[in-house]
């Protein structure tokens, strides 16, 4: 069965606001925020009747599970995927501050809202997992599946290469003169190359002759998000899934983001619940990359 992708701005039309008249000096109404930029895969023919919210690591896009979701609707075109490019990423910039996972959960619920789609599935890879988590606590989200892959649930000190690239970041800011200068600038800050590499798609060219290629991602704004992602605690949806929610962990075995005492933890909650699930994968942190094979066969057979 062959593929579709489309990839809207947004789903519904901008809402403007009316002047307040009601007496002279009058505000504007706020302007509410824009919708979250995402892409729809279907199998091409299929009329899904369920859709799975993807969410990407920090530093990420949709795009990165593109592969990854079409071979999935393609063995299961009765779902469909929907891949968001979170607050401050990819093409969905503009988002004011504060930038934190409380507010990245909220544009998911915005968009969710606004599409009109059956969302009854959200994935969420790394930083993603725990927008996912905090979506998945919302009363009426009428999820049946949660997926964290190689995502901790726990609160613990900054730290890791996601940590680190910040100051790579910071101290490689641009303009480049293409994408091999600013990924030979990351390396030079001790950043592996392939990582450097695929960083680089956060590159993009300046509008003006000559301008260079800068990063799409302000450090600030990823400090921010980075900040709150390692302060909070999401340990009570995991061990007490909302009801009807069955919450499935994926542990990338080549990755130190779930550690041993916390992949006791959750199985200890599969025990007592029955709902929560850990699936155990060989690859690294990028296992969607790593190990497509296996994380493909996974939700083909465990999505509802």
């Amino acid at each position: 069965m062959g593929l579709r992708v489309r990839v809207p701005a947004h789903d519904v039309p901008a809402v403007h606001t009316t002047p307040q008249t009601a007496h002279a000096g009058a505000l504007l109404a706020p302007t509410p925020p824009p919708l979250l930029h995402h892409d729809r895969v279907t199998a091409e023919g299929a009329r899904p009747e369920r859709w799975l919210v993807v969410l990407h690591g920090i530093y990420g896009s949709g795009r990165n599970w593109n592969t990854v979701a079409k071979r999935v609707v393609r063995a299961r075109p009765e779902w469909a995927a929907l891949l968001v490019d979170l607050r401050q990423h990819g093409a969905s910039r503009g988002f004011a501050p504060p930038h934190t996972l409380a507010a990245a959960a909220e544009d998911v619920a915005r968009l969710t809202e606004g599409t009109g789609l059956s969302v009854r599935g959200i994935l969420g890879h790394s930083f993603g997992g725990k927008v996912a988590l905090l979506h998945a606590r919302e009363p009426g989200s009428r999820l049946a599946t949660l997926w964290l892959v190689d995502s901790t649930p726990e609160a613990r000190p900054p730290s890791g290469s996601a940590w680190e690239m910040l100051e790579a970041l910071r101290g490689a800011p641009g303009p480049f003169a293409d994408r091999d200068e600013g990924v030979a600038a990351l390396v030079a800050f001790g950043v592996a190359r392939p990582v450097a590499q695929w960083m680089a798609l956060n590159l993009e060219r300046g509008d003006a002759a000559g301008a260079g290629w800068h990063w799409r991602l302000d450090p600030d704004d990823m400090e921010a998000l980075l900040t709150d992602f390692f302060r909070t605690d999401l340990w009570p949806v995991v061990e007490s899934p909302p009801p009807g929610l069955d919450a499935h962990v994926v542990k990338a075995e080549e990755s130190s983001v779930l550690d041993e005492p916390v992949c006791a933890r959750i199985e200890a909650a599969g025990a007592r619940t029955g709902r929560v699930h850990l699936h155990r994968v060989a690859g690294g942190h990028w296992v969607n990359a790593d190990n497509p094979d296996t994380l493909v066969g996974l939700l083909e057979t465990e999505l509802p």
